[in-house]
């Protein structure tokens, strides 16, 4: 309770104004308690108090059971592919190389991590032009075509299927609990009622109590240095997307050696999805990241990048998806 405020008192003043300044200049308290007010609340009761502000704009609160996925795993291969960005009428080359080469692979677990839906039309980003963007049904639609794809592939090889929560991906869940918080709870209205073989969370930890885990997630540190500073101040290995650029680090010590792994992005850098930049040059690389656990450990990462317009190379060979 804040200033003889009760939680219901502020959730209904908060909705009202949908404004910290506002609701501290009525509460006659700073705007920092209010925040801290506001997040103790969203945390604890999973109630969504929506904001007007640009920063405030698709923040949602996730569920405790959507923190994190602790999967155990002595051997075997895993797959990670990050910012799909599923498009109508577009499949990418490394969409295609993935899809060919999981019969050879063979992985235990395949990790979407993140960005797998891209909500242009559900953007804070205004339209540029007279552009015509997919709908929201017309995208949910290309994602579900390749994420079933992916998983006709994997039948007979008992493989999991999950994904990690990107800033895209959450835009489709956002925007419905900021616009319409009344349909909270029905059918359809969460990204994962549309993908039920995929089970979500923020993050994957492999191993967890182990001497070597491995972290999955969407993203952390930004920058070109930010493979070094989450495998530095992660402390263990870690596999993240975002970024698009496909590559890694190593970093060595005491403890050993751990790994600072980008998965690049699995679609096409030069796709419709990214008409926004404006033709600008991009430190971007197409393809997607293996694992491998061997005796709980996980050995040096592998990668399958694009090379041209009908190929990606992969263990030394040049493969054909085209």
């Amino acid at each position: 309770m804040i200033s003889g405020y009760t939680d219901e008192q502020f959730i209904a003043m908060w909705m009202e104004h949908l404004s910290a300044s506002k609701v501290a200049q009525e509460m006659g308290i700073d705007v920092r308690t209010v925040y801290e007010k506001r997040a103790r609340i969203q945390e604890s009761t999973g109630t969504v108090l929506p904001s007007n502000s640009a920063t405030g704009k698709y923040k949602i609160v996730i569920t405790p059971d959507k923190m994190r996925i602790n999967v155990d795993m002595s051997d075997g291969a895993f797959i990670v592919f990050s910012d799909a960005h599923f498009w109508p009428d577009v499949e990418s080359i490394a969409f295609r190389g993935l899809v060919k080469l999981i019969g050879d692979i063979k992985p235990k677990m395949i990790i979407a991590n993140g960005d797998i839906f891209d909500g242009a039309m559900i953007s804070r980003h205004p339209r540029i032009g007279y552009e015509r963007k997919p709908t929201v049904k017309e995208e949910l639609a290309a994602v579900q075509e390749a994420l079933t794809e992916i998983e006709n592939a994997c039948k007979g090889h008992g493989t999991r299927l999950i994904r990690t929560i990107g800033n895209h991906d959450i835009r489709f869940d956002s925007k419905l609990s900021n616009d319409s918080p009344e349909y909270e709870g029905v059918s359809g209205m969460c990204l994962d009622d549309h993908l039920p073989f995929w089970k979500s969370a923020w993050s994957v930890m492999i191993n967890e109590g182990t001497t070597h885990p491995v972290m999955v997630k969407h993203r952390w540190h930004n920058g070109i240095h930010a493979t070094y500073n989450n495998a530095l101040k992660g402390g263990i290995s870690i596999f993240t997307g975002h970024l698009h650029a496909l590559g890694m680090t190593r970093y060595s010590d005491y403890r050993g050696t751990r790994y600072g792994v980008d998965t690049g992005t699995l679609s096409d850098p030069w796709g419709p999805q990214f008409h926004y930049m404006e033709d600008n040059s991009r430190n971007w690389r197409s393809g997607f990241a293996v694992g491998t656990i061997h005796d709980s450990v996980l050995m040096p990462p592998e990668f399958c990048e694009v090379i041209n317009d009908h190929e990606v190379w992969w263990r030394g060979k040049a493969i054909e998806v085209y």
